[in-house]
């Protein structure tokens, strides 16, 4: 690895690092002796890098510090490149545009040595046939951001329609669909709804009770209840 590279590397593991990290360790990653990480932490912190710490306690990146958007590795833009492709296939019409819009923001700020990386890329996505919706993903994220609930008429697996408003958590990307996470008011506990059952719906102007980040807080903790409960009725079956 040269040592720009390093150097980048070294940035991005204490970015991702939520508190001191050894220099052993970040050595570890990279394949590189500590002394070695110990002379590219001093490199930096001369070039101004807001790196604290020393050796034997740990190094720690200041909040707020970022590279330029232009230092990407080859596998970086790769994986731009897919993940974009899978919105621009799988995606409302609002979200695959934001997708084409981002990589021409991407091809516009890496190096030239990338360009063919866009012109004829090394990865691809099969493009599908997406399910018809009443209610669309953009207002379902729309009410999401909001914290607003939705109205929704909704059909089950039994074919049986009932009318529930439902306080919209999270909006989940399958190949051939959408489903909504919420806070069913009808069933009062958290529920799953598949966008293509939606037969009416309609984003409402009052807001949900709770804030948004507590309400996720509640979903996650009832997920995790529910998966306990299976794994150990399954275990026992």
């Amino acid at each position: 690895m040269r040592r720009g590279d390093r150097l980048f590397e070294i940035i991005e593991i204490l970015r991702r690092a939520r508190a001191p990290i050894s220099g052993q360790s970040i050595g570890h990653e990279l394949g590189v002796t500590k002394r070695t990480v110990y002379r590219d932490i001093a490199a930096l912190m001369a070039q101004g890098v807001p790196i604290e710490g020393e050796a034997g306690v740990g190094y720690i990146l200041e909040a707020g510090f970022h590279m330029p958007p232009l230092m990407l590795t080859s596998d970086e833009i790769e994986a731009a490149i897919l993940g974009a492709q899978w919105v621009r296939t799988r995606g409302e019409p609002e979200l695959a545009l934001a997708a084409k819009k981002l990589l021409t923001k991407v091809e516009a700020v890496v190096p030239r040595t990338f360009e063919t990386s866009f012109v004829e890329p090394a990865v691809s996505v099969a493009p599908v046939e997406q399910l018809s919706e009443v209610l669309g993903a953009a207002d379902i994220r729309l009410a999401i951001r909001q914290g607003v609930k939705l109205f929704i008429t909704y059909r089950d697996s039994r074919n049986v329609l009932t009318d529930r408003v439902i306080w919209p958590i999270l909006l989940g990307y399958r190949d051939n669909g959408r489903i909504v996470a919420a806070w069913c008011e009808l069933r009062q506990g958290f529920r799953y709804f598949r966008t293509e059952r939606i037969v009416e719906g309609e984003v409402l102007t009052e807001k949900t009770p709770r804030r948004m980040d507590h309400l996720k807080a509640e979903w996650r903790a009832a997920m995790d209840e529910y998966r306990q409960r299976y794994n150990q009725t399954a275990n026992t079956s």
